[in-house]
C-alpha cells in the first residue's frame, strides 16, 4: 500500500515523490526554474491504488530548487475538512537521504523526466517517473509500488499549477 507516514501524517508515497520531482529543475535551468510555485493534486485525473483513500485536497509549494537543497511544504485537507501543513528541505545530490523518521527517498534526473524513489520502513519502494507537459502547467507522475512481497500496483498523479 503506498500510503504512509510523511512529516507524521499519513500521504500517499506519490505525493512524497512528487515533492522530490522538483529537485530536476535544477538540472534544467537554476535562473528559470519551472517547478518552483504551487501545484494543485488534480483527484479526477489521478489514478489511486485500489482500495488508497484519496485527500479530500493537496497542495505542493515548492520555494527552493537548486543543486544544493529542495524546500517545499505540503497542505493536505482531510475528509473532515481539517487541514495540515508540513515543510521538508531536503539536499538535492541523488543520494538517499530521511524525509522523515520511517522513510528514505532520491532521485535521478533522465533527459527531461526525474525518476524519483522512496524505500519504506519495512523495504517497499515506490518508484516513480514525473514529466512536466510542454506548457509546464501540468506535472504527470507515474508510479509504480513495490511490497516487501514483491506484489506490484501502479497510480498516476497529475498536477497542475495554481
Amino acid at each position: 500500500m503506498r500510503v504512509r507516514q510523511c512529516g507524521g501524517k499519513q500521504l500517499g508515497f506519490g505525493l512524497c515523490g512528487a515533492l522530490m520531482l522538483v529537485a530536476a529543475g535544477a538540472a534544467w535551468a537554476d535562473d528559470a526554474n519551472p517547478f518552483i510555485g504551487r501545484w494543485h493534486w488534480d483527484q479526477a485525473q489521478s489514478k489511486l491504488p485500489p482500495g488508497e483513500p484519496a485527500p479530500a485536497d493537496m497542495i505542493l509549494d515548492f520555494s527552493r530548487v537548486d543543486s544544493l537543497h529542495v524546500r517545499w511544504s505540503v497542505t493536505t485537507t482531510d475528509a473532515q475538512q481539517r487541514k495540515s501543513t508540513e515543510t521538508y528541505d531536503t539536499p538535492a545530490n541523488g543520494e538517499f537521504y530521511p524525509i522523515d523518521s520511517a522513510t528514505t527517498a532520491a532521485f535521478r534526473l533522465s533527459g527531461t523526466a526525474l525518476q524519483a524513489t522512496f524505500k519504506g520502513p519495512a523495504g517497499e519502494t515506490d518508484t516513480m517517473n514525473c514529466a512536466l507537459s510542454s506548457d509546464q502547467r501540468k506535472m504527470t507522475c507515474r508510479g509504480t509500488l513495490t511490497s516487501t512481497d514483491g506484489k506490484t500496483a501502479t497510480y498516476l498523479d497529475v498536477y497542475d499549477r495554481d
